[in-house]
């Protein structure tokens, strides 16, 4: 085998393609889907490349630990097939280099290289609807009460013809046709009431859609969408009150083989405990979000790194210390832990970087033995 070549397998490896994965399914210590079985040679070439291309996306965002979502699927689908080559390039360096592929890269990336967002495109269509709906209720109102004070003045005009006792034909039938106007203003004034009232019952129900799009509904903690922008205000807000903030992300620990052992139902039961532990923790100035799959993101105004690190770190001890049973069998789960890393983000260029730089020292947690929050900067000393 060439050179050349053994580079190229190393790099499907790394893709999470292509590789023999071992007795325990590992490939250099990253789970990955076992591959599926050879299909039968009647099979349709068409199916069999269908199969084989969601095989290779489930192998791809398994090495990778990425949360199985409508972006990373879309990422793993387009990348594989050749469909944004730009994409496909960053990433072949990426591997290349060694690095991880996380979502905070892959985001970055499809940044720079102008892939649309379609989450992001939906905010923005949402926000304009809700201004649309704003506009919409303002100018309402105001024909509303144009429409009352032209009533007002018009049957007061009306009121005046009428008292007019020798008015003659002309008089009369101005009258008359005063009336009707008031007749006729008087039903677009209640138009103009059930349209506010209808404009009202749907910016409320567009509000619950938000609420609904940014809670997560199995933890019923706010979701990544969420808490990006509840990062974005109190970066804001903890600058112009020069505070201190932390942002820490936290995994739980070898999840996989929860899922494996006991199903997904209690795997779904595990992320809500543990999400359960790190709610305990919040309050205003602590915001716990699940930012996807096993992993939660927890921001903190307020407290220096230190200070976070101690509050998470007893979170971890506390969730440690529990011993959960499947329900379902009887069997326990054995120990669940979460691993974390925590950053100070003012002390980053951008909460991009923050995040970044927690992420790291998430890995770094996880490669110095789990159930450890390591803080950024000291990734070396927790390797040791």
């Amino acid at each position: 085998m060439s050179e050349n070549d053994g580079k190229s397998k190393g790099i499907l490896r790394w893709l999470g393609l292509g590789a023999a994965p071992s007795e325990d399914g590992e490939i250099e210590g990253v789970e990955v889907a076992q591959p599926a079985p050879e299909p039968v040679e009647s099979e349709d070439p068409r199916e069999r490349r269908r199969k084989q291309l969601l095989t290779d996306i489930g192998s791809f965002l398994l090495t990778h630990r990425l949360e199985v979502n409508s972006f990373t699927l879309a990422i793993a689908h387009d990348v594989l097939t050749g469909a944004d080559p730009k994409l496909a390039r960053l990433l072949e360096e990426r591997v290349i280099s060694r690095q991880p592929v996380s979502m905070h890269w892959l985001e970055d990336a499809c940044r720079s290289t102008g892939r649309n967002d379609g989450v992001a495109q939906l905010d923005a269509l949402m926000t304009k609807l809700e201004h649309s709906i704003q506009d919409f209720g303002q100018t309402t109102v105001a024909a509303k009460s144009a429409a009352s004070d032209y009533n007002s003045a018009l049957e007061q005009h009306v009121n005046e013809l009428e008292q007019v006792s020798k008015a003659g034909v002309v008089i009369t039938e101005l009258a008359n046709i005063a009336r009707l106007m008031l007749d006729r203003t008087r039903e677009i004034e209640k138009e103009m009431s059930r349209s506010e009232i209808q404009t009202r019952s749907l910016q409320r129900s567009l509000e619950e859609a938000r609420r609904s799009a940014e809670l997560d509904h199995l933890t019923g903690l706010p979701n990544r969408r969420a808490f990006e922008g509840v990062l974005e205000r109190e970066t804001a807000a903890a600058i112009e009150a020069s505070e201190p903030m932390c942002v820490a992300i936290c995994d739980i620990d070898h999840f996989k083989r929860v899922n494996d052992t006991h199903g997904h139902e209690a795997g779904d039961r595990v992320i809500r405990a543990v999400a359960q532990t790190l709610a305990k923790i919040s309050n205003e100035h602590c915001h716990v979000a699940r930012h996807g799959g096993e992993e939660f993101v927890v921001l903190f105004r307020g407290k220096t790194i230190e200070e976070a690190w101690q509050v998470l770190d007893e979170a971890r001890e506390a969730m440690a210390e529990r011993r959960l049973v499947n329900r379902a069998t009887d069997i326990p789960f054995g120990r669940i832990t979460f691993s974390g890393g925590i950053a100070d983000v003012l002390s980053h260029t951008s909460p991009r970087d923050a995040m970044k730089a927690a992420d790291d020292a998430l890995y770094a947690a996880k490669a110095a033995g789990r159930n450890l929050i390591v803080k950024a900067g000291e990734q070396a000393r927790a390797a040791a």
